[in-house]
């Protein structure tokens, strides 16, 4: 028997320190790009060979060249056809799965994003590799709204691997368990006028609450904004990471009061530079109820017209019929309530006073005829030019006292009456008329 070449012994001895079990993990470099197959030498009696997908980064492009050292995992050795099939993937996954069996053991915290929602829970994933997340380890206490979590980057431990199964089992529960301090840490954490960053949980009538991480604060309706809101969905949405600050820690209750228009410049304070008594504005109807109309004036700042103030012939017009949300009028400030912080505009000031009108185009003694609108058991209303309303009242509509019920009678609604003017006070918006006056005239 011929000795052995010393390159033999070289390799012989080469091949003895590495380990041959399929699935182990080797260092091989790329000698050649093909159109399907990436081709590699391991340092084994034949190239290997790897499918050029597995080298590809989620664009599609090849993050590899000739010449590049790679780590693999040996899937066949010697095949039959003189090649070593190897797998990339799987040395990745595999050594990720190292890594995680290493963080489960230190408990370490682990960064990863939930990707979407599953039965009893959520997928999340770690390092490329996907995990579970159960609906009951989300939050510190149970709870129904945890959608709110879905797309974002938290902190996990890893409570439970199983690399058979292919099953990774994660909690955030355990990594705010670890963050609860003593009472005094969380007051101190949690204290008046400090900046706190969280998410949006759950949205109900009365506010939001907002995950701190460990504890959940509670957003009012009235410190969401400055302007007027009817619910908080019109500014917030479930699953959002907003800026807060502490109002109040109850350490009874322990429950944190959040603001978030205390962030921004109260515009209150520009009222005196912005407003005042007297002068008209245009604005935009932001909201619209029952007792009035709420104006936008810019700059957050809102003033409310009030139904009597919407127009002159009806104080109590459904303000629906007058305007739209969005509308633009105008306005006159009539009151600036300090106090109250109340803003009080009249709409119908900015237009023309038929009042006023009527007085300027009538005077006392005048006759007149107008159509009767009503008929009530004190006198006759009746349409006047302007759309306003005149008075007969029933003492002055016959002389004969015995008479004055049965003469209210004779008259209908739609009748043309003939009246004398007694009165007119534009001020308080009053025009009193009178028949039986023309008779003792």
């Amino acid at each position: 028997m011929e000795a052995q070449s010393e390159f033999e012994i070289l390799f012989n001895d080469s091949m003895d320190k590495l380990d041959m079990t399929p699935g182990s993990i080797v260092t091989a470099t790329v000698i050649e790009i093909r159109n399907d197959y990436v081709v590699i030498n391991a340092g084994l009696k034949s190239e290997g060979i790897i499918p050029k997908n597995q080298f590809l980064d989620v664009s599609g492009k090849l993050e590899i060249e000739i010449g590049d050292q790679v780590e693999v995992t040996l899937d066949v050795i010697e095949d039959g056809y003189g090649e070593t099939i190897m797998s990339r993937e799987k040395a990745k996954r595999t050594k990720v799965w190292s890594e995680l069996e290493s963080i489960q053991n230190s408990q370490e915290i682990i960064e990863g994003k939930v990707c979407g929602k599953v039965k009893g829970g959520f997928t999340v994933e770690l390092m490329n590799i996907k995990a579970f997340l159960p609906g009951s380890l989300v939050d510190v206490r149970p709870t129904k709204e945890t959608d709110y979590i879905e797309g974002k980057i938290l902190e996990f431990k890893i409570i439970k691997m199983d690399k058979v199964r292919n099953n990774i089992v994660l909690s955030r529960k355990a990594v705010l368990m670890d963050q609860n301090s003593s009472p005094e840490e969380v007051a101190e954490k949690y204290t008046e006028g400090k900046k706190v960053t969280g998410f949006i949980k759950n949205l109900t009538d009365y506010g939001a609450f907002i995950d701190l991480g460990g504890i959940d604060g509670l957003l009012h309706i009235t410190d969401i904004s400055w302007k007027r809101i009817n619910h908080p969905s019109e500014l917030l949405r479930v699953g959002d990471e907003i800026e807060v600050i502490v109002l109040k820690f109850d350490t009874e209750k322990n429950r944190v009061s959040l603001g978030m228009k205390q962030l921004l410049d109260d515009p209150w304070d520009k009222i005196p530079e912005k407003l005042e008594v007297g002068s008209s504005y245009n604005g935009v109807v932001a909201n619209i109820a029952d007792y009035g109309v709420f104006v936008d004036l810019g700059d957050n700042v809102e003033g409310l017209v009030r139904t009597s103030e919407l127009n002159w012939t009806n104080k109590n017009i459904n303000p629906n019929k007058v305007v739209n949300l969005g509308d633009e009028i105008q306005v006159k400030v009539i009151e600036i309530d300090n106090e109250k912080r109340r803003v009080s505009l009249s709409h119908k000031q900015c237009l023309d006073n038929p009042w006023s009108e009527f007085a300027e185009n009538n005077n006392k003694g005048d006759i007149i005829t107008s159509q009767i609108k009503s008929i009530t058991d004190f006198g006759i209303f009746v349409g006047l030019d302007g759309g306003i309303d005149g008075l007969i009242h029933i003492t002055d509509i016959t002389s004969s006292e015995d008479n004055q019920e049965e003469a209210i009678r004779s008259y209908k609604k739609g009748d043309d009456v003939q009246s004398i003017i007694l009165s007119i006070d534009s001020e308080r918006e009053r025009v009193s008329l009178g028949i039986k006056q023309l008779e003792q005239d």
